[in-house]
């Protein structure tokens, strides 16, 4: 389970010392206990590993805005910072899809779910996050499924 890697994780960059990886870890699991809370108090169970991918992605988009609003400002060891942590959660995501993989799987979608127009646009947006969480940038790929619907 992906909770258990990022407990042991910590675990082990506590052991080693490793001070960013134990901070972005720390926050990593702050950002889990919050949603889990969210979703008790929703009457919801706590986050399944597909849950937890995309809350890993959300924090690395937040991470890589950051990182740019600090870069733009002249605050490079900011930026810099941001940059570690990113890293350290995409050690928890899956290999992100190619551009190629990506547009593949978006037409795939498509046609499985045989989309026309605009109209269809979040049935297929639905689908894709359905089956490609954690895997795939749905902002990108959100222009992909509007360029392929509005050609189609």
């Amino acid at each position: 389970m992906l909770r258990d890697q990022i407990n042991n994780s910590l675990k082990d960059a506590m052991k080693a010392q490793d001070k960013v990886r134990l901070g972005t870890l720390r926050l990593v699991n702050a950002a889990i206990k919050d949603r889990d809370i969210d979703a008790r108090g929703h009457g919801k169970d706590p986050l399944s590993d597909d849950e937890l991918l995309g809350l890993l992605a959300k924090m690395i988009k937040q991470r890589e805005e950051s990182a740019k609003v600090y870069e733009e400002n002249g605050r490079a060891e900011l930026a810099t910072q941001e940059r570690d942590e990113i890293a350290v959660i995409q050690s928890f995501l899956p290999k992100q899809l190619t551009e190629a993989e990506s547009q593949a799987a978006i037409a795939g979608v498509i046609a499985e779910i045989d989309a026309h127009g605009l109209k269809d646009m979040g049935r297929t947006m639905a689908a894709l996050k359905e089956r490609y969480t954690g895997v795939m940038d749905f902002a990108k790929a959100s222009g992909t499924v509007k360029t392929l619907l509005t050609a189609g």
